[in-house]
Formats: C-alpha cells, structure tokens, sequence
C-alpha cells in the first residue's frame, strides 16, 4: 500500500486479517454475522442473520452460559468484553476455538443488552501448560469474577447438604475444571465422606472410616488447616508414599486438598483431583481457596438447616397424636396439622383425641400464642395437662379452667414471655351423637349436615387460657345426626391467604357443601384448597397474604351422607338445627336469625326466607320480653326440593299462654301473632308440662307467592 492512497474498507481489513464481524441485539433475538464469521461458526461463508437459539447451538452450552455473566461485568464496568468460545459442531463436537472482542452497551428503556464485536480464531491450547492454564471462555481475571459469582449464588441457594454437593459437581471453574471431587468430614478423630463426584459409587470405601493421624492429604489438611496442593503423581507419590496405592488407581495427575473453615475451626476437607497436570497458580490456588470457602459455609448453614428440620420434625411426632387404626363405635374421626408459618416446622397449634373413663371420648384443638420454640414448648405442656385433666374424669367447663389456670402459672414464671392459648374442647356421647363444647376464644366448629348444608354453630365461651386463672367456660350442647360431621379448627385454616374469618369461612363453606368423597378425601381437600395451588386462586381481601400453622379436626356420625366410607349419594330428607337463647343473651336472637338463614341457603323463595326470620324474631323476643325463662328454638326441614315444609318451634317454661290481640295504631307492642297468622301457612301454640311451645310452619313456594301447596 503506498503512501497517501486511501485506507481499506473496514470489512476487507477484517477478512483480510480472518476477523469476522457480528452484531447481537437482545430486544430483537437477532444475531447477524458476516461471512467470515459466518465461516468461523461452522456456517456458510455469507451473511446471515440468526436467531439466539440457532447462535446458541454453534457454541458449546458452558460458555454460552459465561458469555452472559462476562457481558454484564463489562456492562457495570463499562470496559470491554473478551471471551474465548468453543465453537460446536452438529455430533457435539469442538471444531475450533475463537476469541471474541465486544464493546456492549444496556438501553434502560427497552431493556436489552447490544453488542458489536469480532470474531478470531485462535489455537487450543495444550491443557496444564501456562496457555492452557489461561480462561478457556475469556479474560482470566473477567471470567473468575463471573464463576465466583454465580457459585456463590448457586451454594447461598442450596438448602441441603446433597444439594450442596450437587452444586459444587456441577462448577465449571475457568480454564481448569476438575473431573473429581469428594468433601470429607470430621467424626471423632475419624475422617469420614460426606459426598463424592467423578468416582464410581462403592470406591470411597477406603476414605470413608480414616483415622486423622494417616498419612493422607485430606487428613493433613484437617490436622493442620492448611492447603496440601499436588501438581503431579511424582509428587503425591513422594509425599504420601503410604497412601499414593489409593489414589493411584484412579488414573488422576493432579490434586488439590483445601480446608472447609468456618469461624476458624476446621471442619472437614474438599479435594479437587484433575486427569491434566496443573500447576496451581497464585491465581488458580484463589479460586480454589474461595471455592472452599463459600462450600464451608454452604455446606454448615445447611447442617443448621437439616439439625433444625430433625428437631422440629421430632418434636411434631412427640407433641402431635397419632391417630391410627382406632375404631370409635359409629363415628369417623380425621385429623391434619399442617406447618405453613415461619421457619419452624411446628409451631404452637395442636389438636388431641382423648378417650374418657366414662366410655365417651374428646375432641381438644388449640394454637398456643407464637411461632416458635417457646410456642411449641407450651403447646406441649397445654397438651399434656389437658389429657391429664380429662382423664381425671372432669367436665369439658372444668378442664379448660383448670388449663388456663396451669397456663397463667407458667406464665407467672416468666412474665416476659406470657403466653396464652385458645381451644376448644368437646366431649362426644358415640352412642347419642351428644357433644358437650366448651370454648376459649377460639373459632365456633362448623356442621355439614347430611343433605350438604353447612352451618356454624354458636358456641358460649370464655377467654383465651392462661389470661385469667378464674376464667368461666359455659358448656354448650349440641346434638350430631347421622349423617353429620363436624369441623373444628385452628385459624391458620381460616385465614391463611390474605383471608379474614368472614372471608375465610366462606371459601371453606364453598368446599364442605361440594366434597362428595370420604373423610379422609375431605381433610386432604381443605388443606389443599388453602395451602396448595388452588390457594392462589382463592385469595383474600387482606394485603397482607398470612401464613399460619393449620390443625383440624372432622369427625362424623355414621350414617347416609356422612362421607365414611362410600360416596355421599344418599341424602335424608330432614335437616334441623336446634339453639338454646338465655335470657341474659339478647344478643343470640340475632344468632338464631343467622342460622336460620344459613339452614335455608337453598330455600326456592327469598320472601319466604324473609318471612321465617322476621317470624322467628318475634316469638323469641316475645319469650325475652314476656316471661323470665330461656327460649329453645328447633328449626326443622322436611320433604325434597321445591316442595319442602319449614317448622319452627319456640319452647320456654313459662306458663302463660299468648293471646291475639289488637293492638291500636301507637301500640309497642301485641303483633307478633298478627304477623303469624298473615305470614305463616299454620302455626299454633302447645301447652306442654312445664311451659309451652309456640310453632309456625311455611311451604316451600318457588314463586314466592306463600300459597304453594305442600303434602307431607
């Protein structure tokens, strides 16, 4: 070229030189390269345009993986980007190695990373020779700060010893990537292996049970802390003649032996053997020696993570009951306890079966305060005193005060970590179907009745145990049909989500009055409905998405419907709910009329629902207003759908018989009868014994007229 004649264009200096070109925008997925870089990847030698899949399948996987991490470290720095590739052919197999120089750049607003760079081929190197020794994939120094990064993440993500292992077997480190790997540990004064990478399973045999004063590399290393490095056979043979017969037969030519240290105690020893010679560098030797430091500390948080797992898990199979092939005459009973909140594996909620010197049983489900060790301690102790007490033969009123009053003692012992516990325990009658519940500030349980309505059930109760040594429990009496199951559980079931208790109920209503299976089925399908996949379509109204332990309890009265055994094909035509309302609880009036409601969820007319509970609140409050005695009301339906009778029924002790009246336009009060005799098909009033009962029936009218017809 003379003086003074013009410069050549850029693209024939480059082919003149074999450099191809390329152009990579990851907005597009487009890679476009010239001919001669379509030549260096194995292409025909024209310019084309590829998509990253088809420039992916040209490069070997590991370091197209790099390239990734080696673009966004030139990206922060804002230098330039040099990786060596592997270039493929289609049987798998290295045709040629090419550097590759770009100048990358990130465009914020679309996202995407661009790059301009060049393409050379260059010579492979000899492995264990210094140009060997150099990053197969790029700049040494680039490509170590890519690998050390991405082990770290890799290893902080391993929850597990064996995934630990299988992380630190799967490390491509630059330039020199060991085919052998084994972590040793420290058992007594024994060496033993915790895991092994490359060898044939069976052959640590003579690793696996050492004594730390052998004459072996690993043991060395414990000893003493320090790195053994050997880069030939001669030398690991001149070293440890004694134990070199071991290793030999491995065909390795190279080892590495590094000491896993946390908060300087050695606990164990990481070889890395290659099937090359390798010198060990200043350089190689620090990737190494950071390698060993990240597995140290992977490999003990996850000692700490399964010793804690081992505990919990213990402590669950101690505190929880095992319910087991036991057989309570006529009924069914199913339990799950599910762990969901915090890091623990057990928490405090607990559920119990307790049989009875009398021949009966109880049910008891609780949730200690917290999520912790403390929490799962009390829960235990509550356990335990509760089946004491029970098994004294005591009243459920009696346990729960004698419970709160063993809590608040605890507590008394260290006020700084009080704690208090809500319950519920319910004594059950299998030959009757009579449960006795008494309640601390826990949930009401929930009926299924045969026919699939589902109905909570008001329960009286007390405080939470533990808050007040001198804390009442009333008893309520509630009476399980055949057919029927009760639910009982701790909140977790309820709120866990985002859910509330209102909100809650109302996604587990939806499951108890569809399930069609057994009782078991049923148990699995609550908790699956709240702590599985589907629990992310049924989220609640709370930003914030709760989790807690959950504990339940289902136990069922034999009969059609009851889900214990086969399918609930058969439904009995009756569904009755029955409610005691005091005269010192006003405020259950307004319980009954939502019960009355929830026993009439399918009702064909909503004037007639309407109806009944303006009806029912006339003769409960006239029993409040009008005499000194408590008010029993049964609800009762019969016949099928469409054609259904309602029959409500008022009892109260008093003796004094109502009488229609008529009251004047300014009158409080005398229209209760009216109301019944305008709004009700028939109603009337029996004298009984002691006292009376006052009853009203309606017809079921899907048109809502009130004069649909009915016959028994």
């Amino acid at each position: 070229m003379r003086t003074g004649e013009p410069l050549p264009a850029v693209g024939e200096a480059l082919a003149a030189l074999a450099t191809g070109l390329w152009h990579w925008d990851t907005a597009t997925g487009l890679v476009t390269v010239d001919a001669e870089a379509a030549r260096l990847l194995g292409l025909p030698a024209e310019q084309v345009s590829l998509t990253e899949a088809q420039a992916r399948a040209r490069l070997h996987p590991v370091d197209w993986n790099e390239i990734t991490g080696v673009i966004q470290l030139a990206v922060a720095e804002g230098t330039l980007a040099e990786v060596r590739i592997r270039i493929m052919d289609e049987q798998g197999r290295v045709v040629r190695i090419v550097r590759s120089r770009s100048k990358p750049s990130f465009d914020r607003t679309r996202k995407a990373y661009r790059l301009i760079g060049t393409l050379q081929e260059v010579t492979e190197p000899t492995p264990g020779t210094p140009a060997g020794r150099s990053a197969v994939t790029g700049d040494w120094r680039r490509s170590r700060e890519a690998f050390l990064l991405d082990a770290g993440r890799a290893l902080a993500e391993a929850r597990s010893t064996q995934e630990v292992l299988r992380v630190t077997a799967n490390l491509s480190m630059p330039g020199f990537s060991p085919d052998g790997l084994a972590v040793f540990g420290v058992s007594g004064d024994r060496l033993t292996i915790i895991g092994h990478h490359g060898q044939q399973r069976g052959t640590e045999s003579p690793f696996s049970d050492m004594p730390l004063d052998t004459d072996y590399p690993a043991a060395e290393v414990v000893r003493t802390g320090r790195a053994v490095y050997l880069s030939s056979a001669e030398h690991y043979k001149a070293r440890y003649p004694l134990t070199w017969p071991l290793a030999e037969r491995f065909g390795r030519r190279s080892w590495a032996f590094l000491p896993l240290t946390v908060a300087g105690r050695t606990m164990g020893a990481w070889m890395a053997a290659f099937t090359y010679p390798v010198a060990f560098t200043p350089d190689e030797r620090s990737v190494l020696a950071t390698v060993a430091r990240m597995l140290a500390q992977a490999l003990t948080r996850a000692g700490v993570a399964e010793s804690e797992r081992a505990l919990t898990d213990g402590l669950q199979r101690t505190m929880l009951p095992r319910l087991g092939p036991q057989r309570i005459p006529g009924m069914s009973v199913a339990a799950r306890y599910v762990p969901t909140g915090g890091g623990l594996q057990v928490g405090g909620d607990w559920y119990d079966v307790i049989p009875l010197p009398s021949g009966r049983f109880a049910l008891v489900i609780g949730d200690v305060q917290g999520h912790d060790v403390r929490a799962a301690g009390l829960m235990g102790q509550l356990r335990i005193a509760l089946r004491a007490y029970a098994s004294e033969g005591h009243r459920p009123d009696a346990v729960l005060s004698r419970a709160s009053r063993f809590l608040h003692g605890i507590g008394d012992e260290e006020p700084a970590d009080a704690r208090f516990a809500t319950c519920v325990y319910v004594e059950v009658d299998p030959a009757t179907g009579v449960l006795d519940i008494a309640r601390a500030g826990h949930p009401d349980p929930a009926i299924r009745m045969a026919d699939g309505t589902v109905l909570t059930r008001p329960t009286s109760g007390g405080l939470p145990l533990g808050i007040d040594p001198d804390a009442d429990y009333p008893t309520t009496r509630l009476t399980l049909e055949p057919g029927e199951t009760m639910l009982i559980c701790t909140d977790g079931l309820l709120e866990t989500g985002g859910h509330d208790l209102d909100t809650g109920w109302r996604r587990l209503r939806v499951i108890l009055e569809d399930h069609k299976g057994d009782l078991e089925e049923l148990a699995d399908t609550l908790v699956q409905a709240v702590h599985g996949p589907s629990s992310h379509h049924t989220t609640g109204p709370l930003a914030d998405r709760r989790e807690d332990d959950i504990a339940m309890l289902l136990l069922s009265r034999e009969g059609g419907g009851c889900g214990c055994g086969d399918a609930m094909t058969v439904r009995p035509p009756v569904r009755r709910s029955v409610l005691t309302v005091a005269q010192a609880e006003p405020e259950r009036v307004a319980v009954a009329r939502q019960q009355l409601r929830e026993l009439l969820h399918d009702w064909g007319s909503p004037d007639q629902v309407d109806s009944a509970v303006l009806l029912l609140s006339e003769l409960l409050t006239n029993v409040l207003v009008h005499t000194d005695h408590d008010a029993l009301l049964v609800a009762e339906i019969t016949g099928e759908v469409g054609g259904r009778r309602l029959r409500i029924e008022v009892t109260d002790a008093g003796d004094d018989l109502p009488h229609r009246r008529r009251p004047g336009e300014l009158a409080s009060s005398g229209r209760g009868l009216v109301l019944i005799e305008l709004l009700a098909h028939a109603w009337g009033v029996d004298p009984r014994g002691e006292g009376k009962s006052i009853w009203f029936e309606l017809y079921e009218s899907v048109n809502g007229s009130g004069d649909g017809s009915w016959s028994p």
